[in-house]
């Protein structure tokens, strides 16, 4: 990509970014850049020379240099963009691991214990530590699917294993104060969020059975902001002698509600869902009920109906502070859940697009620093996949520069068969899908992620050359 693209959407995107060193910002920037243009290649290929490179790598190690700082001018675009916004938006949260071979693993840390390919004298497996560092991020996105960018991110290794089980079984986990747990991450991104924007009402932060913590749902509260959880827990409900379970046992089937899915082989199916939902009054863990209030909350339960025998049920438990006073509420509030799984699609981005895992890089601060600048740039390639299916009349100029239009134009030609606006998004994302394999045919589903980073690889290639070519010419 030339530098006048790359001053666009990056510059904008950056801004808000803010070193001790103002040498440390255009190196950011111009690193940033050429990842961007070299996107799921290693830092020796995207650089290009020995130069660039050994500057890039000590960019990443410096110890005035952290992720915080390399995704401040992203989250101050992300509350942009949630300000232009309209009506409710959700705020995604969820865990990934990246993984990495070491033969030095206590420079980066630990994240988990596995069965290795050994055994012991008793023919047992032998446990290996994986090395690796965990990432925790809040994405935001629309309630169409749109994804307006992150507003928290947590890096950090787990460097103790031996005794856990053991100290579990010894002290009661909810007397543990949650400052002290891992889980403590799900209430610091979710202040962290809320702080970002000025409209907390308008968040609806949602997490998968990880986050069913009660000290989540009391901050929430406090903070003014609303949550959507899936729950394993069967808390004490109503008076204190019974549970969650024992009142929704009690109530009826409220309504039903029809869903489309794919498959385990990817075919696209649908069932039916009962519904049942009910405000009630849950208590915090007996070991706790002297520090936090009892909460008014709404349960859904959502069950399928006729279960097939060749997969397991659907089987949701939803808990929220936000009000259901119908079967509609209650089935809208199912279909915010259904979109938790965009981020773990960005998360696929960061490891098949980015190949964040691939990197060499020998310690944990390097590569979250790496990792969040890939952060913005997976952002990019899925909100660029997303837009089009949730903005119909858009313009090709939100995402593309003039000279990226008429290269695409000049390079994939036109079907007869596409009914698009010359000027849309959808046309010339569709074009630069192309570029990337897809075949645009009448029966394929909007071309994904996959293919628009592939398209974008090949786009910035051409038109670096034609750039290139266009000097030479003009001397």
């Amino acid at each position: 990509m030339t530098e006048a693209s790359d001053s666009g959407w990056l510059s904008e995107e950056l801004a808000g970014c803010e070193f001790k060193d103002e040498r440390l910002s255009n190196r950011f920037r111009t690193l940033t850049e050429k990842l961007w243009r070299g996107m799921g290649e290693s830092i020796p290929f995207a650089c290009q020379d020995w130069a660039n490179t050994k500057a890039a790598y000590r960019f990443l190690s410096n110890d005035r240099v952290t992720e915080a700082d390399i995704l401040a001018g992203h989250f101050e675009s992300t509350r942009e963009r949630f300000e232009a916004s309209n009506g409710t938006v959700l705020v995604l949260q969820d865990t990934t691991e990246f993984s990495y071979k070491r033969e030095a693993p206590e420079l980066i840390g630990s994240t988990r214990r596995v069965a290795g390919g050994d055994r012991d004298k008793k023919g047992r497996p032998v446990q290996r530590t994986v090395c690796g560092i965990l990432m925790h991020s809040s994405l935001v996105v629309t309630t169409e699917g749109l994804p307006l960018g992150l507003a928290a991110v947590k890096f950090w290794s787990r460097k103790k294993f031996k005794g856990c089980n053991a100290l579990k079984r010894s002290i009661n986990p909810t007397r543990v104060p949650i400052e002290q747990k891992e889980s403590y991450r799900w209430l610091e991104n979710l202040r962290q969020s809320t702080a970002l924007f000025a409209e907390p009402q308008r968040c609806v932060h949602i997490g998968d059975r990880e986050s069913d913590i009660y000290e989540l749902f009391c901050t929430a509260e406090q903070l003014g902001t609303h949550f959507l959880v899936r729950t394993c827990v069967d808390r004490l409900a109503g008076d204190g002698e019974h549970t969650i379970a024992d009142e929704m046992d009690k109530t009826p089937v409220k309504g039903l509600h029809w869903i489309e899915f794919r498959d385990p082989d990817g075919e696209p199916c649908g069932t039916l869902l009962e519904i049942r939902y009910r405000k009630m009054t849950v208590r915090p863990p007996i070991g706790k009920q002297k520090q936090y209030p009892e909460l008014s909350l709404t349960v859904i339960h959502a069950e399928e109906r006729d279960v097939p025998l060749d997969r397991e049920p659907i089987r949701w438990k939803l808990m929220t502070n936000l009000p259901v006073r119908s079967v509609d509420e209650a089935a809208e509030k199912l279909k915010w859940y259904a979109l938790r799984w965009k981020i773990e699609t960005f998360h696929k981005i960061l490891k098949s697009g980015c190949k964040a895992e691939e990197s060499r890089l020998r310690t944990a601060q390097r590569l979250a620093n790496l990792i969040a600048v890939f952060c913005i740039l997976s952002w990019r390639i899925f909100w660029m996949s997303m837009l089009a299916r949730t903005t119909e009349r858009a313009s090709a100029l939100t995402a593309f520069t003039p000279l990226e239009i008429e290269l695409l134009d000049r390079l994939v030609e036109d079907r007869r068969t596409e009914p698009l606006p010359k000027s849309s998004l959808s046309r010339y994302l569709i074009k630069l899908a192309r570029l990337g394999g897809y075949l645009a045919r009448a029966s394929d589903p909007p071309p994904g992620n996959k293919v628009i980073w592939r398209g974008w690889s090949r786009l910035t290639d051409i038109e670096l050359g034609f750039s290139l070519a266009s000097k030479d010419v003009g001397n």
